[in-house]
């Protein structure tokens, strides 16, 4: 195999390379002092760096790769997720001010002081489990493919190699070298992508010859209700109960706000980031639509989806663009993988082992996170061949569907926690595990689709995001049901935690924490995705 690259793209690769180690040099010799340094970057992180490190923790090689492919094969249904971005708003104004107060580290540890210690150590396990089962495999997979295709070497030499490098710097210089190498990488990832779309729609003859070679199909977001793939119910109701637990309660985001030094900051860089989400649409998913307009113009061929984004580097950009872009596309799978990676560490350190070891010193703790980071890399790496094995379809569906199964229950636990003071501990544990439970049995009939029959062979093959809202129904229905029937919560000892339960001091700080450039700011957003919705109607 024949590396794409010429002498001048490899210049180019080595200077990004050059400036990523010198920014993550610069911030491990600012020493970590404690926990809130090595896992939230001192708390002190402006909103430009939390923006862009929302975004790059976001935008992984499985967003490139899987992306693009569904974009080739499918058109623009997917763009339903990327338009998620109203759902950062939400963390920022209606989650944000909840998990300031609580001062939590983690999204486990807030559930304890919402709920008790038995919903931590659900969403602490479940979370480890998960993390390394999607996000560090997926991940691990799709930089796989992309490091074979552009270096010109074997998929798992270049998997292994970018994961020991980014695991190096992740385990030395905990949160802050993630943070701060994200905010370079977003702006590499940016720039080399847009080229790549700016070429491709010159190559395909403009954006008029694009929709009439693809035809209106693959320009509708809007699916009938029957489509077996992407049910427009499925993927605004389903897509919005994923992207509420993606966005708002997952410790791989969230931890990113966390790191500002007040609500304010906070707030801002999730806004931020949220401007920064709705990049992908263009970036990504129309260069997909792109390779499939060239495929059928005769310019470039590809045997399967996930090929499509470096096929189109190959194809389309001259010499020192293609490191350039290279560099982007390493840059996407360094940056998702050193925030698993952080987040891994944190969760294990701070709800698991501290909990275990409460009178630990923080010097100690420090030191278990790097060895965690150590473990979690140790697992990604001995996952690669089994995701290699993966091999066909398109792998942002694949996570999607996954994700749906996982979502539900703990969104509704933390929406109602938040939203409704009466939800108690007992519920929150209910509808963890019933979820769960639900979700593990759809996973099995999925996997036996072929010996089932009647309703059960229905519950296999309902469409992933109609299971999300119908899982979502039934955990909320759980959650409520098991509240009204038992002991409501001590209010005084989740004061602050949920709404009915603020204190009027509370209440004047959170009206302090916003200007009338914060709401403007969002409510424009919220503009932009509502004309992008009607643009992409066929």
């Amino acid at each position: 195999m024949d590396s794409i690259l010429e002498t001048a793209d490899w210049w180019v690769l080595g200077l990004y390379f050059a400036a990523l180690m010198a920014v993550a040099a610069w911030v491990i010799l600012q020493k970590n002092k404690d926990t809130a340094d090595y896992f939230l970057a001192g708390r002190n992180v402006g909103w430009f760096v939390i923006g862009a490190s929302i975004f790059a923790s976001n935008i992984g090689s499985e967003h490139v790769v899987g992306l693009a492919g569904t974009g080739a094969e499918s058109g623009m249904p997917m763009a339903h997720y990327e338009l998620h971005a109203w759902i950062v708003l939400l963390l920022g104004w209606l989650f944000l001010p909840f998990y300031f107060r609580s001062n939590a580290f983690t999204m486990p540890e807030f559930l304890e002081k919402r709920f008790d210690a038995r919903s931590r150590w659900f969403l602490s396990v479940f979370s480890l489990a998960g993390y390394v089962i999607t996000k560090v495999s997926v991940t691990i997979y799709a930089g796989g493919i992309v490091v074979s295709e552009l270096l010109g070497i074997p998929f798992w030499y270049g998997a292994i190699g970018i994961v020991v490098f980014t695991g190096a710097y992740t385990v030395i210089g905990g949160m802050k070298a993630v943070i701060y190498t994200e905010t370079l990488q977003t702006v590499i990832l940016i720039m080399g992508s847009v080229v790549i779309t700016y070429l491709g729609l010159q190559e395909v003859g403009g954006w008029s010859t694009l929709r009439a070679t693809v035809g209106s199909e693959h320009f509708n977001m809007w699916r009938p209700i029957t489509d077996p793939d992407f049910p427009w119910t499925g993927m605004l109701f389903g897509g919005t109960i994923v992207g509420i637990w993606y966005w708002c309660t997952d410790q791989y985001i969230v931890q990113r706000t966390l790191a500002a030094n007040n609500i304010k900051i906070g707030r801002r860089g999730a806004i931020f980031g949220a401007y920064l989400k709705i990049l992908p649409i263009f970036i990504f998913l129309i260069p997909g639509i792109i390779a499939f307009a060239l495929a059928k113009q005769g310019v470039l061929t590809y045997d399967k989806a996930d090929e499509v984004f470096p096929v189109l580097v190959k194809t389309l950009l001259p010499t020192g663009l293609k490191g350039l872009v290279a560099g982007g596309l390493m840059a996407a799978l360094m940056s998702s993988l050193a925030s698993v990676f952080n987040s891994c560490s944190t969760i294990f350190t701070m709800d698991i082992y501290k909990k275990l070891k409460p009178e630990t010193s923080e010097r100690f703790l420090v030191n278990i996170g790097k060895f965690a980071t150590t473990i979690v890399v140790l697992l990604g790496i001995i996952w690669i061949p089994i995701m290699e094995k993966i091999g066909g379809g398109t792998l942002y569906k694949y996570l999607q569907s996954v994700q749906s199964y996982i979502a539900p229950p703990i969104t509704a636990v933390f929406l109602l926690g938040i939203l409704w003071k009466r939800v108690n501990a007992k519920a929150a544990i209910v509808t963890l595990f019933s979820g769960l439970i639900v979700a593990a049995l759809r996973i099995v009939a999925e996997i036996n689709v072929d010996s089932l029959s009647g309703f059960l062979h229905d519950f296999a093959t309902i469409n992933f995001a109609h299971m999300a809202i119908f899982m979502f129904v039934f955990s909320t229905l759980v959650c409520v049901g098991v509240s009204a029937l038992t002991t409501a919560p001590n209010y005084a000892r989740i004061k602050g935690l949920a709404f009915g339960t603020l204190t009027e001091e509370q209440r004047q700080q959170d009206k302090e924490s916003f200007d009338s450039i914060d709401i403007v700011l969002s409510v424009a957003l919220v503009a932009v995705i509502v004309m992008v919705l009607t643009y992409f109607t066929g």
